[in-house]
Order: structure tokens, then sequence, then C-alpha cells
């Protein structure tokens, strides 16, 4: 059994701040993750959930309503071609 230990910054921010479906709450995690400690990019194939023209900029209000800086949603591919 793991045991993990998740910041309370990082749990607030992924549990009562994103709106995301209840499928996606490991994503809602890794991105208040990235947010809260200051990464640039947040790399994902995960394109239903995270990196989709309808998620992107509710997660950017989100973050910056709470002071932080969004990181960057996209595939690999879309960093790549940029």
């Amino acid at each position: 059994m793991w045991t993990y230990f998740i910041p309370i910054e990082v749990g607030y921010l992924s549990g009562t701040c994103f709106n995301i479906r209840r499928e996606a709450e490991l994503e809602a995690l890794h991105i208040a993750t990235a947010a809260v400690n200051g990464m640039d990019y947040l790399l994902t194939w995960n394109c239903k959930h995270i990196a989709n023209a309808v998620t992107r900029p509710k997660v950017e209000a989100v973050c910056r309503k709470h002071c932080y800086e969004p990181p960057i949603i996209c595939t690999p591919q879309e960093l790549m071609e940029g």
C-alpha cells in the first residue's frame, strides 16, 4: 500500500477549485501540482479532460484566481511542433 503526502495547497486547488469531472480527479491533482510548484509546462495525452479548448481557459482562470501562474497544458506533439 502506498502512502501519499499531498501539500494542502495542491489538495485545495485540485479538490475544490477545478470543475473537472469525477473521473478526472487524478488529472486535476497533476494540474494543481504543476501550478503550485511553478512548472512551465504540463504535458498530457488526455485531450478528453485536460488538453482541450474548453478546459484550458477554465484551468488558467482558476489558477490565476488563486495567485498561481498556470502551466501551459499541451500534448507532447503540440510542444514539439511549436
